[in-house]
């Protein structure tokens, strides 16, 4: 029997499992590194700041959530697209999707390595992360830095994980998620009940500089920190009762992150205050856990030490929600004839898109020598554009099929997609002019992806036109039977 055969994934995920991947990829280091950048540019404001992008993502939740349960196929948004777009649109909404899953797979790649390597030397392992110098590799005895082994070994892992079982990457999902949110929602206690918080400061609110006209490019370059609901429409088959379980996950998902950011950003700012929170930077709310939480904790040590184990496990919860997410985009295009036939086939023995999670790991670790900065920028803007495209496609599939089955319908339908598609084309537009400014490469890189997936488009159609025409050129030439 062959490596892989073509059928359907096994529906191996509950709803626990499937809200998981939403908040696993959600709660990831966002919320540790863009709250100090979310009260530079807006002051105390950075709390209306993740709100008020909570708000902005809620509406193409709806649509999500809508075409989920109409279109019950994995894929996510280019799932969605491929139903009621032409052929090359489908495409480039699954090449940037593919694409932007994987980018952001390599930065939490290298965002789990500096912090294991911080958590290690809490306990005296190793020394500094800053000191820690190059490995050399056996056999080969070429030089690395930690940073990048640490990073291959987290991907293989988890990569080899989802290879072999989709119901293990989905335990392993749930178990990493939780307690990283119990470490925030620990962080949170810990803060509320402390003096510093309640002489807590919210005022002026906005920034004097800038005013509330700061809110908007904080929300543009924070947005990031909300991506993640959509990835469980992407493992849709592999869901038990999907068209009613995917909904109900995308809303509870949605609703616990955003309830969960917003304390911890509350207890950040008053703690520390918005100019303190700011001059942390990336380590802003380790800094606020150090400086409220007890010393001597068992096992745990500090609150510094806290944080670190909460940034491993959402970098580790995070880069395992994008590796499954990643590889069943490619699944999708390839059991659709738009990647290579290969990519659509699930493993004879392990039930899992074995070729599309290898190859989605592939491209996700050359993806880590890009600049970590733009392509960060870069997946960002990715996801705006498909979080747009998604809002159109939930329009155009009501215009088109107004007779469909759609267990779930989202109210005051047409507002949210109309609303979804405003905020995130102002978002979009915020993001665009904040990189002509200070990261034209992002755009540049951009827009090469775009161009080369436009080239692997035609270079695809003429594979597939190839056999057509030989076998069109068979039957012309083939001589016919004749009758005695």
């Amino acid at each position: 029997m062959s490596g892989s055969e073509t059928r359907s994934p096994e529906a191996e995920l509950g709803l626990l499992d499937a809200t998981m991947i939403g908040m696993g990829a959600m709660i990831g280091a966002g919320i540790f590194v863009l709250t100090g950048l979310a009260a530079e540019i807006a002051g105390p404001a950075a709390i209306v700041v993740f709100a008020l992008n909570g708000v902005v993502t809620a509406f193409t939740g709806l649509s999500y959530a809508e075409l989920a349960s109409s279109i019950p196929k994995s894929g996510g948004g280019y799932a969605f697209v491929r139903e009621i777009f032409d052929d090359l649109s489908s495409f480039i909404m699954g090449w940037m999707l593919w694409f932007a899953y994987m980018i952001a797979g390599a930065l939490y790649a290298l965002g789990f390595a500096p912090n294991f390597l911080e958590l290690l030397h809490v306990y005296g392992a190793v020394a500094p992360p800053e000191e820690v110098g190059d490995v050399i590799l056996p056999v080969v005895g070429a030089q690395v830095s930690p940073g990048f082994l640490l990073a291959f070994v987290a991907v293989f892992v988890l990569v080899a994980l989802n290879a072999v079982s989709t119901a293990a990457s989905g335990k392993a999902e749930t178990v990493f998620t939780i307690i990283k949110v119990s470490i925030l929602v620990v962080f949170v206690a810990f803060g509320l009940a402390s003096p510093m918080f309640s002489g807590a400061e919210f005022q002026p609110l906005f920034p004097a500089g800038g005013g509330a006209g700061a809110v908007l490019p904080a929300m543009g370059l924070t947005f990031i920190a909300f991506e993640g609901y959509d990835l469980i429409t992407t493992v849709t088959e592999e869901v038990k009762n999907p068209r009613e379980n995917i909904p109900k996950a995308i809303f509870v998902s949605l609703a616990v992150t955003v309830v969960v950011y917003l304390a911890v950003v509350t207890v950040a700012v008053g703690t520390l205050g918005a100019e303190g929170l700011a001059e942390a930077g990336e380590a802003g709310i380790a800094t606020a856990a150090t400086s409220f939480m007890p010393t001597g904790l068992p096992i745990i040590r500090n609150g510094g030490a806290l944080v670190v184990f909460g940034a491993v496990f959402s970098t580790l919860t995070a880069l395992n929600a994008v590796v499954i997410a990643s590889s069943r985009v490619a699944f999708s295009m390839g059991r659709e004839g738009q990647l290579l036939p290969s990519f659509g086939q699930i493993h004879h023995r392990y039930g899992t898109p074995f070729v599309a999670i290898l190859a989605s790991a592939v491209v996700m670790l050359g993806s880590v020598a890009l600049p970590t900065q733009s392509a960060g920028n870069m997946s960002s803007l990715f996801f705006l554009l498909s979080f747009v495209i998604v809002n159109v496609a939930a329009i155009r599939l009501r215009r088109e099929r107004p007779d469909m089955n759609r267990p779930y319908e989202m109210p005051f339908y047409p507002a949210p997609p109309l609303i979804g598609i405003a905020l995130n084309l102002v978002l979009t537009g915020v993001l665009v002019e904040y990189l002509l400014r200070t990261d034209p490469l992002a755009l540049a890189l951009s827009a090469a992806w775009i161009l080369l997936g436009g080239a692997a488009y035609l270079a695809l159609n003429r594979l597939r036109a190839e056999p057509d025409a030989d076998s069109a050129a068979a039957d012309a030439t083939a001589i016919p039977e004749t009758e005695d």
